[in-house]
């Protein structure tokens, strides 16, 4: 890799950019993203023509950052605040745009891609994140649906089951700060509910309330992240929490259980604890226990894998982590919190900086940075 000649580059780039119309400050963030990727991509497979390779790739940056952020401000200019608890009004276009991007032609995975990169405003790389795959996977993805969709009339909606794992992804891209989008997906989850008698439609709803009534806690006034034992529990919205306990519970009397009924039950004790210390933790681990038996996600096992080391000790935790993939997200972090409650803050440390190097943005970044830094201080005083 020649950072020399990235350097040369990089002001002709930009200015190619500019002169396509793009604002310089865009320009500059698109320019930023195609030389990261230059550097992981060219030790293996050099271009032939630098200059136009990273034109091209910084202009599919732009683009995707313009569509993202027009896609964010038109939902914005809906939204003035999150909807109130009740009967939502008819299902509106934008709900069936949902259910019509969901084809019966697609398989289940590319509905779900094509449905977040057209109608929820999401870019590739976003999407990728959600799904654990790389960019470029996600990308020919897509590309595959929109040339199945091309053939075929968009008269046959999807089934429920494809739109529900599209809201449930554009609610926790929201949740995460990224794009603010968690609003309008409750939005949409109430209207399909108001439609749609189907236990896993209150689930979802039920665990986006639940999740939702703690996001004003979530980050300090300085936007740092706040961990979930140390928020303010007097500010969470007690409504909205009431609400999705209502729904959770109707739903699980129905006795047709489904991952978002198990997700919103582990929000739902997490909600009734009245300290971070009266968690029932061991409840918390038996619905992990539903929730890996329903999907068998190495997110879901992982997450189990914290619960077992608050229920049971951190030692019981880490085994149960090391039976996972250590490349898979949020290993490193996990791993971290679970060697510190066991008493190994120099590991702790070291594997909270890593986790910091693979964070996915910047808050947890440095959320995960703030950590190490205080077991080294901690350490070396």
């Amino acid at each position: 890799m020649d950072d020399a000649l990235l350097r040369g580059l990089t002001p002709s780039v930009l200015a190619l950019l500019v002169r396509r119309g793009a604002d310089f400050a865009a320009a500059e963030d698109a320019v930023q993203d195609a030389l990261v990727e230059a550097v992981r991509v060219w030790p293996d497979d050099p271009p032939r023509d630098p200059k136009g390779w990273l034109v091209t790739v910084a202009w599919r940056r732009f683009l995707d950052a313009a569509r993202a952020d027009a896609a964010r401000r038109r939902r914005e200019d809906r939204l003035d605040e999150e909807p109130a608890p009740g009967t939502a009004p008819g299902r509106d276009d934008t709900l069936q745009l949902y259910f019509l991007c969901a084809h019966p032609s697609l398989t289940p995975a590319s509905a779900v891609a094509l449905t977040l990169r057209a109608v929820g405003g999401l870019t590739t790389r976003q999407i990728a994140r959600a799904y654990l795959v790389p960019e470029a996977t996600m990308a020919q993805r897509i590309s595959r649906a929109k040339r199945t969709v091309s053939a075929v009339r968009l008269d046959q909606p999807g089934d429920v089951a494809t739109v529900l794992r599209v809201l449930y992804l554009v609610f926790n891209e929201g949740y995460s700060g990224d794009v603010d989008l968690a609003a309008e997906a409750i939005r949409l989850t109430r209207q399909l509910a108001a439609a749609i008698d189907h236990p896993e439609v209150a689930g979802l709803l039920a665990l986006m309330l639940l999740h939702h009534a703690r996001r004003a806690t979530r980050t300090a006034p300085d936007g740092s992240l706040v961990p979930l034992a140390e928020q303010d529990r007097d500010r969470w919205d007690t409504r909205s929490i009431a609400e999705g306990v209502e729904l959770l519970q109707a739903a699980l009397a129905r006795d047709r259980l489904g991952e978002f009924q198990a997700q919103a039950a582990i929000a739902a004790l997490h909600a009734d604890a009245r300290t971070a210390e009266e968690t029932d933790w061991v409840q918390i681990v038996e619905w992990y226990d539903e929730l890996t038996h329903l999907t068998d996600s190495p997110v879901v096992r992982l997450n189990r894998a914290v619960a077992v080391g608050q229920a049971d000790g951190p030692r019981a935790g880490l085994a149960a982590l090391a039976e996972l993939d250590p490349a898979l997200p949020r290993h490193a972090a996990a791993a971290a919190y679970l060697h510190e409650r066991a008493g190994d803050p120099t590991t702790a440390a070291r594997l909270y900086a890593e986790a910091a190097d693979k964070a996915s943005n910047r808050a947890e970044r440095d959320h995960l940075m703030r950590q190490a830094a205080r077991l080294n201080a901690r350490r070396d005083g």
